[in-house]
């Protein structure tokens, strides 16, 4: 076995007051989940007009980091294919971009419910050590179940507030790699922009949280993506979050 080399990464309190957190792939091990459910919904839909959804190259191309609508329809255009919008009352499978979304959305549940929700245990140390420095912390994601996803991971205690896609769209927030949901986190946190850190993976996040003019982007590469990550934005790029250290303490009243 090849003994992993680290290079560690001062995160700094005396000038970052609070950690947003992209939960798919960062804190929670949902990522993957959500692939597969695409893959599943999309493969019968593609059948005789396409090739089959890529999990890994179609993904984190077009999908990865993006609203579910909004991942939907860059795939979709990606291939040429033309559906109407339909609407949220569209039976899930209904040939309409809010129907395969629908979709989706209920075979992604399935799984929760049948496998749950893993968290990534350097997320957890990482939380655990920032809170205990004073920092706080949010939880960002563009997934209408945000919340649920938090809890059932066991980590709701962990994060001060969680802004998620349901949050989205009911205040009609643009999704990333618009800034807007990240703003919005930081808002909530009362700590401006330039004073807190983005901890994501998906090259939409990135692009987003430097848009937005945050103090750190640091970006978790599990997929190869180092040079990309780096082009969107972000400070720093890790392969996974014990490679970050947190040094210093966030200052009372801040």
């Amino acid at each position: 076995m090849v003994k992993r080399k680290f290079t560690y990464v001062d995160l700094d309190l005396t000038a970052i007051g609070a950690v947003v957190f992209d939960t798919d792939g960062v804190a929670t091990d949902t990522a993957r989940l959500h692939a597969a459910a695409w893959k599943h919904v999309l493969d019968g839909f593609l059948r005789g007009r396409s090739e089959p959804f890529d999990i890994r190259e179609d993904y984190l191309r077009h999908v990865d980091g993006r609203t579910r609508l909004d991942g939907l329809r860059t795939f979709l255009a990606s291939r040429g294919i033309t559906l109407p919008e339909g609407s949220p009352d569209d039976e899930p499978g209904a040939e309409t971009v809010h129907g395969l979304g629908a979709a989706k959305d209920r075979y992604f549940l399935r799984q929760i419910d049948k496998y749950g929700v893993a968290s990534f245990p350097s997320a957890v140390a990482l939380l655990h050590e920032l809170r205990r420095r004073g920092s706080r912390t949010a939880a960002v994601t563009s997934s209408a179940h945000g919340r649920r996803l938090v809890t059932a991971a066991g980590l709701a205690h962990l994060f001060d507030l969680v802004v998620d896609g349901h949050d989205a769209a009911l205040m009609n927030l643009p999704g990333k790699p618009d800034p807007a949901i990240y703003l919005e986190a930081a808002r909530r946190l009362n700590i401006p922009p330039a004073r807190t850190a983005v901890i994501e993976r998906a090259l939409p996040g990135i692009e987003a949280a430097r848009k937005g003019g945050f103090g750190l982007v640091v970006a978790v590469d599990l997929t190869g993506q180092a040079e990309a990550l780096r082009e969107c934005g972000a400070d720093i790029v890790v392969k996974d979050l014990d490679e970050l250290t947190v040094h210093g303490r966030v200052r009372l009243g801040d």
